[in-house]
């Protein structure tokens, strides 16, 4: 399943099993590609998934995607 299609479940689904983490991970995915000049950070990720997806991330889930999105 695609990253966007998990977003999208996860918004529509409070319930979702690992949706904190699946938000975090397309929080991260639009800090990358909005963020030409430099690598995102956690910070970048949790003001992108409260604004975007009206959730708030911890700051540990938040770093661990932008890691994991380096990596991909």
């Amino acid at each position: 399943m695609t990253l966007w299609r998990q977003v999208l479940g996860a918004l529509k689904d409070p319930q979702a099993t690992d949706r904190e983490q699946i938000l975090a991970e397309g929080a991260a995915e639009l800090a990358r590609t909005r963020s030409a000049d430099r690598a995102p950070d956690a910070d970048d990720v949790i003001r992108i998934a409260m604004t975007e997806f009206a959730v708030l991330l911890a700051p540990r889930t938040a770093a661990a995607a932008v890691n994991k999105r380096r990596r991909t």
